[in-house]
């Protein structure tokens, strides 16, 4: 999916919310802030994936900065919150595959970057119907695959991922993926240990790269092996579906999250806010 006139907007907020999370250093902010609109008004092209500037930009930032990890206490926070929120939540879901795909996307769903008291029940009770439900399609297809990589996206979702996980790790190999490095508030194996549920998952590997979504000229070769050797991908996020969607449709990656964008809604064909299970 290439940028569009909507996603420069969103990139610029970006700037600003990094900057403010890299430094309280009222003196250096504007230096890290600049340095950010600098590689997004180098790079920026409707040529180009939102993933691979917003990955500019975050080395900037954290380069001028001197700040690896912008997004920690954003991560350690939303760890805690998710817990909570993936306790109350569970109940209602049943062991199947239908229902811990809504449960998984429901993680997808919350607005971590809420202030806490702004993320109430309806946010743990929303009932979620999915506008492209192609969860048949990848049953169907799962009941066949000898493996799959389930791609995670952010911190805090991790609770919801492990039962969809364990699900799936009784049918068949199944291997989670996470980011290398930090960036953004995506989970990484640190997040993993920090949360305590190491044990919960059979097999963990990265991307070997610090990108939002994946750009595959940074991916690392083990993970290019086993994503190009894996019968079926399940990728979580809004920034997977951006960066895969720009290969051809093989019927193996399934996109599951809920499209918080116009740009992204309206690439998947969907209503701003729907949530999504596409078999692509």
């Amino acid at each position: 999916m290439k940028l569009t006139d909507e996603c420069y907007h969103c990139l610029k907020r970006l700037v600003v919310h990094a900057a403010q999370l890299a430094t309280e250093d009222n003196n250096l902010r504007p230096d890290v802030e600049n340095a950010g609109m600098r590689m997004l008004d180098k790079h920026y092209s409707k040529e180009d994936v939102s993933i691979v500037v917003a990955s500019k930009i975050h080395h900037e930032i954290k380069k001028v900065s001197g700040n690896n990890d912008p997004y920690r206490q954003i991560k350690d926070r939303e760890i805690a919150l998710a817990r909570t929120m993936f306790e109350q939540a569970k109940s209602q879901y049943d062991d199947t595959l239908a229902d811990l795909m809504k449960l998984a996307v429901l993680g997808n769903s919350i607005d971590f970057f809420k202030p806490v008291e702004t993320i109430s029940k309806k946010d743990i009770n929303e009932k979620i119907e999915f506008y492209i439900d192609d969860t048949g399609r990848f049953e169907a297809k799962l009941e066949k695959a000898k493996k799959v990589l389930y791609l995670a996206d952010n911190s805090g979702e991790v609770f919801f991922d492990i039962p969809l996980i364990k699900y799936i790790g009784q049918i068949t190999e199944i291997k989670y993926v996470v980011k290398a490095l930090p960036v953004q508030n995506d989970l990484t194996l640190e997040e993993i240990r920090i949360a305590g549920v190491e044990d919960d998952i059979v097999e963990i590997i990265d991307t070997g790269t610090a990108t939002p979504g994946i750009d595959f000229a940074q991916a690392s070769r083990e993970f290019i092996e086993e994503f190009e050797n894996a019968d079926l991908i399940l990728a979580k996020g809004m920034g997977y579906y951006e960066s895969l969607t720009e290969l051809p449709a093989a019927g193996r990656v399934f996109h599951c999250f809920r499209a918080k964008c116009r740009p992204v809604a309206d690439s998947a064909g969907v209503p701003v806010d729907s949530f999504v299970a596409m078999l692509r």
